[in-house]
């Protein structure tokens, strides 16, 4: 009698190794504004704080530069990156173009399980707008677009902008919460997934479009103020 062989379960997510849980909580840190811009990482704190070697320090600083979010200054070693305007600029150019793409594409071309997702994805991201902290914002904002770029297919674009995600998450924290937003920012997401499925492409890109030049402008009023404090301070 032939018994028939198990059939093992897929691995939907690989658990995380050491050097991931350093990277996600220093990256974190540094989004959440925990680490000031221009602060000076010093390993031996960061050794004695997170429980960890400075090998496993030195790999997650180097892998936050690749980021973005780590500077290497000579004879300063490794400090917070700090985010000027004309960063920011760039990276809402690239937001820009890549994500209204996606969208208006989706909206096109989105198969017949798609409108769930988005709507769960949207769902989970309104329910994480009052949170203490602002990582689960981050976290289910890129959700959201996530799912957006995977349904479009492009996924070329999607690892662009994951490679940026960093430095984006950043400029959110920024401007999610600012008081004199012209439109919160999960009015814009909303409006972003009623066009795409309403099949609505230009609404779909135009939405997107409204929704990075709120932010933008925010950002931009920020990043200048910063700017002249530093400018007064010195």
């Amino acid at each position: 009698m032939n018994t028939p062989k198990p059939v093992l379960s897929k691995i939907e997510q690989a658990p995380q190794t050491l050097r991931d849980i350093v990277q996600d909580r220093m990256r974190t840190a540094i989004i959440e504004g925990h680490f000031a811009p221009g602060e000076r990482l010093v390993e031996r704190p960061l050794c004695d704080q997170l429980g960890v070697s400075r090998t496993v320090i030195r790999e997650t600083i180097r892998y936050l530069e690749a980021e973005g979010l780590v500077d290497i200054l000579p004879n300063r070693g490794p400090i917070v990156a700090k985010l000027n305007w004309d960063q920011a600029r760039q990276i809402y150019d690239i937001r820009r173009q890549l994500e209204g793409a996606a969208a208006a594409y989706c909206a096109e071309n989105h198969g017949p399980t798609f409108p769930r997702q988005l709507k769960k994805a949207l769902s989970d991201l309104s329910a994480r707008m009052n949170d203490p902290e602002w990582i689960g914002v981050m976290n289910a904002t890129t959700r959201f677009y996530q799912v957006i770029f995977e349904e479009a297919g492009h996924t070329i674009a999607w690892d662009i902008v994951q490679r940026l995600n960093g430095r984006i998450s950043r400029l959110r924290v920024l401007t999610l919460s600012a008081p004199d937003r012209t439109n919160p920012g999960i009015s814009h997401m909303t409006a972003i997934s009623d066009a795409i499925l309403s099949r609505d492409a230009t609404a779909a890109n135009r939405a997107v479009q409204a929704h990075i030049a709120d932010a933008s402008a925010i950002a931009r009023r920020f990043l200048s103020d910063e700017k002249e404090a530093g400018s007064d301070s010195a």
